[in-house]
């Protein structure tokens, strides 16, 4: 039967090693140096499993739900490091492509699947692609949109154009996107979760 709805969250799941891929909500703990970070991820779905690592960082999972997906294949959306309801890493520094191509093998070594489809948007692509380099063997096919294999200056300077190019086009209707260039070179590293949250949201209108 074919979902007709945009679907909700997910039941929270019993942690039981024994079902790691039980539909739901799960949350697993991750060494980190000398910490133990959770991580939360959600499956839902039935059939060979897929991994979608959100994009961002720092966007939640939810909008990456694909209930055409789940009528064919277990979902499994990992809600990253630092985002939603998996933990934080104490040094904000850490928080590299590397970092959070590991979590997603935690997760993986979790799920003790030994081969599966990897699906990365945006920022999640970066994520994917370095996780597939790292781990070749395990990744039946390897799924990637709005992404790039870099983010260099050149990537950045294109990115700011294009929406310099957007705000220009849409300002006399929307004044709101006057902000939107300067909203998209803004360091969020060095926001706290409110304000990089604030200029996600503004954002993402575009």
């Amino acid at each position: 039967m074919k979902h007709t709805h945009r679907p909700g969250l997910l039941p929270r799941t019993p942690e039981d090693p024994a079902a790691p891929l039980s539909p739901g909500t799960h949350t697993i703990t991750v060494p980190h140096g000398s910490a133990r970070v959770a991580l939360r991820y959600h499956v839902a779905g039935s059939g060979p499993v897929c991994l979608a690592h959100s994009g961002g960082p720092g966007i939640g999972w939810e909008y990456l739900r694909m209930p055409g997906l789940e009528d064919s294949l277990t979902m499994v959306y990992v809600e990253p490091v630092g985002t939603g309801g998996s933990g934080r890493l104490p040094d904000p520094r850490d928080y590299t492509v590397a970092t959070y191509a590991r979590f997603l093998h935690a997760v993986v070594q979790h799920l003790n699947v030994p081969r599966f489809a990897l699906l990365g948007p945006s920022h999640g692509g970066f994520v994917a692609q370095r996780y597939a380099l790292d781990h070749p063997a395990q990744v039946t096919a390897l799924v990637l949109y709005d992404t790039s294999p870099v983010a260099d200056e050149e990537f950045w300077s294109a990115a700011v154009t294009a929406m310099e190019r957007f705000v220009k086009k849409h300002v006399e209707d929307h004044p709101e996107v006057a902000d939107y260039a300067a909203a998209l070179t803004t360091r969020l590293g060095l926001l706290d979760d409110d304000g990089a949250t604030a200029v996600l949201r503004t954002l993402m209108p575009a």
